[in-house]
């Protein structure tokens, strides 16, 4: 659904996916519409996202921060607050966004349309972010809750634990081979498996020419993370 307007069908269909249906469907329909759009409409009196997207950061922060200390009741402050960081970051939004097809919903201002502004990664996190919030102004934070962990757990891109999300090994390779003085390493997709909604990557890593580690994922992001870490042990690095 790519339209100027929003129609109660395209409306239904949102709210099957993101399972949650609005008693206040104004509410989504705000979450739904960027700045731009309401920018070129003034005189149809459309109310843009921002304010929606302002409070669901903050709630999006709370839960996820609840989550996270739950779930890594060991961990110290500090890796606690990477984990949530990986998490609320734009990238894992604009991810999770995508699986729902956020931005074939948005309504957006000819400029931003004919950019691509439909498919940009800040627009579909914002816009995600602005459906969490009225999500809470509908349902309170029980329903809420329910939306961000099922995002968490089912849609931001991951293998068969939460390491590959939180742990950046990309980074912690690269200041390795730093420190070892090997410095050429290039990730390569080597196949790819799966309809384009449901594709597994798989990646090779090579460290000055030759392969230091291999990798699949839900996204090619993910297969770098697994085939790094896989670097890692191969250089006898721990995984602590």
């Amino acid at each position: 659904m790519v339209s100027s307007r929003i129609k109660n069908k395209d409306l239904i269909d949102l709210q099957k996916k993101i399972g949650y249906y609005f008693k206040n469907k104004k509410l989504l329909k705000k979450a739904l519409t960027h700045s731009s759009y309401a920018n070129e409409n003034k005189s149809k009196n459309w109310t843009h996202n921002e304010r929606l997207e302002f409070l669901g950061d903050s709630v999006l922060n709370l839960i996820v921060s609840e989550y996270v200390y739950r779930k890594f009741p060991n961990d110290p402050e500090g890796e606690l607050t990477k984990f949530r960081a990986s998490i609320v970051c734009e990238t894992s939004l604009a991810y999770a966004a995508k699986t729902m097809n956020l931005g074939d919903y948005l309504l957006l201002g000819k400029g931003e349309e004919v950019t691509g502004g439909r498919n940009r990664d800040s627009i579909q996190a914002d816009a995600l972010e602005a459906l969490i919030g009225s999500i809470y102004l509908d349902g309170g934070l029980e329903n809420t809750k329910k939306f961000i962990i099922d995002m968490i757990e089912v849609k931001v891109p991951r293998t068969t634990s939460f390491e590959y999300l939180f742990t950046d090994y990309k980074t912690r390779l690269q200041e390795e081979l730093q420190r070892t003085k090997k410095v050429k390493v290039k990730y390569s997709v080597i196949k790819e498996q799966g309809p384009d909604h449901d594709k597994v990557f798989y990646i090779n890593l090579m460290v000055d020419g030759e392969l230091y580690g291999s990798g699949k994922g839900r996204s090619k992001k993910e297969a770098e993370q697994v085939a790094a870490k896989s670097a890692l042990n191969k250089l006898g690095v721990s995984d602590e």
